[in-house]
Formats: C-alpha cells, sequence, structure tokens
C-alpha cells in the first residue's frame, strides 16, 4: 500500500492561515504507532503559533507559541479537533 492523502486545506483562518496534510501510510511513523502522517499549522504573519506534526523520531507532538509539547493521537477526527481549539486558544 502507497501513502493515500485523505485531507489537504489551506484557508483564510481569522488573521492568518491554517494548513494542513494529512495522510494514511503503509506503517507507523517511528515513534508513533498508528498508521496517518500529519501535518497541521497556523500562520499569522509569517509566525507559527500552533502546528502539530509526528516527524520520524519525534512522534506525535505540538507547537503552541514556540513551545513543544506531546500529543496523543486517538483518531483524525480529534487530531482536526484538537488543533482547532489550540488555534482558537491563541487568538
Amino acid at each position: 500500500m502507497d501513502a493515500k492523502l485523505l485531507y489537504r486545506f489551506r484557508e483564510v483562518y481569522g488573521p492568518g492561515i491554517i494548513e494542513g496534510v494529512i495522510w494514511e501510510v503503509p506503517y507507523p511513523v517511528l515513534p508513533s504507532e498508528h498508521r496517518v502522517k500529519y501535518r497541521l499549522v497556523f500562520v499569522v504573519h509569517g509566525n507559527r503559533l500552533v502546528g502539530y506534526d509526528n516527524e520520524r523520531g519525534k512522534g506525535d507532538h505540538k507547537h503552541i507559541m514556540g513551545q513543544q509539547f506531546p500529543y496523543i493521537f486517538r483518531d483524525v477526527a480529534t487530531l482536526v479537533q484538537d488543533f482547532i481549539l489550540d488555534v482558537k486558544g491563541v487568538q
């Protein structure tokens, strides 16, 4: 199985842009244990205020106002919901 694009979006959101790509992948991106690869970001005036991703070696995590925190991935719907809640929290 090749990677399958699940969602791709880019839109104006408040004073900035939200953008994201979510893939279903054949194998987990270690150390994550699920088969979803994602990158979600909220940028205002060129500054990332919120970002969620699961890069190889780091696993699931999020960036809020320059700080990095662990993130517990449950499913795609919860991922997007949590991301939007954090975006609303920094506005």
